[in-house]
C-alpha cells in the first residue's frame, strides 16, 4: 500500500513540474504588469485538477496512512472582477494501515461538497493569485481489508486554499492550488463508537481553469 501511495506521489510531482515549467517559454513576451482584478464580472471559470493529500496529523492513535490521491473539480461565477462564488466538489483517498501489529485495514474515501467565495485582488501579467474558502459536508466511507468493520462519521467540512492561474489564453489557464481541509469526526469499530477520526488534510492540487 505504501508502494503505491509513493507512486502517485512521484507521478504529481513530475506533473506539477511540467506544469510549472512549461510557462517559461513564452514568459519573455509577457507585459509584468499589475491590473487589479483577477477576473471578469459575469463570466464563469471551471477547474480540473488532481494532486495529493497528506494528513495534518496521525488519523488516530496505532494508526497510519499514506499520502493520498486527491481529485477536486470547481465551477465559480464571477460576481464582478475581484469576487467569485461557487461550488468545489473533492475526492480524497487513503490507504489505512494498524501500525502494532502490522494489518492492512483498508483504505477511506472522502467526497467533500462545498459552496465556496474566492478572492481574486489583481493580475501580474499572466498570473492571477486568489484565496478562497468553502464551507460544506465530508462524506467519509471505508473499504476494509481486514474482518475489522470500520465506520467512520461525516462531518463539517472547511476549506481554506491559496493559488495561482497562469493564463496561457485569454480564457485557459495552468492552475496550482495548496489548500487546508477540515475532517474532523468520530469512527465506529465493528458497530462500536470509539473515539475520535481526524482525517484533516493538506491538498497540493495541479490542473487547468477556463473562464467562459
Amino acid at each position: 500500500m505504501q508502494i503505491v501511495g509513493k507512486r502517485h506521489f512521484v507521478i504529481l510531482v513530475l506533473v506539477s513540474l511540467i506544469a510549472a515549467l512549461g510557462p517559461l517559454a513564452v514568459a519573455q513576451a509577457v507585459d509584468w504588469k499589475w491590473t487589479p482584478g483577477g477576473t471578469q464580472q459575469g463570466k464563469w471559470l471551471f477547474g480540473f485538477r488532481a494532486g495529493f493529500a497528506p494528513l495534518t496529523q496521525g488519523l488516530r492513535t496505532n494508526v497510519s496512512t499514506d499520502v493520498g490521491s486527491l481529485v477536486n473539480l470547481q465551477g465559480m461565477y464571477s460576481l464582478n472582477k475581484w469576487l467569485a462564488a461557487g461550488l468545489t466538489l473533492e475526492w480524497e483517498r487513503h490507504a489505512v494501515d494498524q501500525e502494532v501489529p502490522s494489518v492492512d485495514l483498508g483504505h477511506m474515501d472522502t467526497v467533500s461538497l462545498l459552496p465556496t467565495v474566492e478572492l481574486r485582488p489583481g493580475r501580474l501579467g499572466p498570473i492571477v493569485p486568489y484565496a478562497s474558502m468553502g464551507f460544506g459536508v465530508n462524506v467519509n466511507s471505508f473499504s476494509e481489508s481486514s474482518a475489522t468493520g470500520i465506520s467512520p462519521s461525516n462531518n463539517f467540512a472547511w476549506r481554506l486554499a491559496w493559488g495561482a492561474d497562469y493564463f496561457l489564453t485569454s480564457a485557459l489557464a495552468l492552475n496550482a492550488e495548496m489548500a487546508y481541509k477540515r475532517n474532523d469526526g468520530h469512527v465506529t469499530f465493528n458497530g462500536v463508537q470509539s473515539g475520535d477520526w481526524n482525517a484533516s488534510s493538506f491538498g497540493f492540487l495541479f490542473g487547468v481553469r477556463a473562464l467562459f
